[in-house]
């Protein structure tokens, strides 16, 4: 398994420019915790989303990114818990040909991906994982 550190994707002619389109389902952490997504740990603190994707998937955004990343749908108002979509953003996104494991951020959280998975990168020292299929149903080349 390779071990990513300090990926920069801008320079590397692998990277696609995607953009994500999905509704989300979302509760609010009350206390500090972990969840188990698919790629790793999750840890969280009080406020920060606890997000459940339109495939089922389940991972942690921070109070501040989530606030930044999504908007209220279907009439819920912000900072409720209920369905909201995240703001169409670019990021850059890498599809692995082995398995590999990078942190979340600086000494966050270490994800870890296998062979057809893909490496985001939503800015500069801030990671995600994606596998393979859900990339597919909610990744859309920008």
């Amino acid at each position: 398994m390779t071990s990513i550190t300090h990926l920069d994707l801008t320079a590397d002619s692998a990277t696609q420019r995607v953009v994500k389109d999905e509704a989300v389902h979302v509760q609010f952490a009350h206390e500090p915790g972990s969840l188990m997504s698919l790629e790793g740990p999750n840890r969280y603190e009080p406020g920060d989303a606890l997000i459940t994707g339109a495939t089922g998937e389940r991972w942690v955004v921070s109070r501040d990114r989530f606030n930044a990343k999504y908007l209220p749908h279907d009439g819920v108002e912000h900072g409720d818990a209920g369905v909201y979509r995240n703001i169409p953003v670019v990021v850059l996104a890498k599809q692995m040909h082995e398995s590999f494991s990078i942190a979340r951020s600086e000494a966050g959280d270490v994800l870890h991906g296998v062979a057809g998975d893909w490496v985001m990168q939503y800015a500069p020292g801030d990671y995600g994982v994606v596998k393979a299929a859900r990339f597919a149903k909610v990744y859309k080349p920008a």
